[in-house]
């Protein structure tokens, strides 16, 4: 390896320890989210994908759609996960 990109390298890690410690701030920062709301709201109900999706009357595989990002939900679907998220006692139940 060349001396200058070992020197480089070593700054970023130095940085890289810096900002961990709180000693210095990052530049520039990224957020990656690993599930989105509906994953989210699922799984506060601890509730698989078939359950979930027969609670709201929707097919299973429209539920992996919306979870994975290829659709979002629209209209009453949309309402009726807004108060799931809110409150998901009151949706449970209704399903009962």
């Amino acid at each position: 390896m060349k001396r200058e990109l070992f020197e480089e390298l070593l700054q970023s890690v130095n940085e890289a320890a810096a900002i961990e410690r709180g000693a210095l701030k990052p530049s520039r920062r990224f957020e990656v989210r690993t599930a989105n709301d509906i994953v989210r709201v699922r799984h506060q109900l601890g509730l698989p994908q078939v359950k979930f999706a027969q609670l709201l009357g929707i097919s299973e595989d429209t539920l992996q759609n919306w979870e994975q990002g290829r659709r979002k939900p629209a209209g009453p679907a949309k309402v009726l996960l807004k108060i799931a998220a809110k409150h998901p006692k009151i949706i449970l139940e209704a399903a009962a």
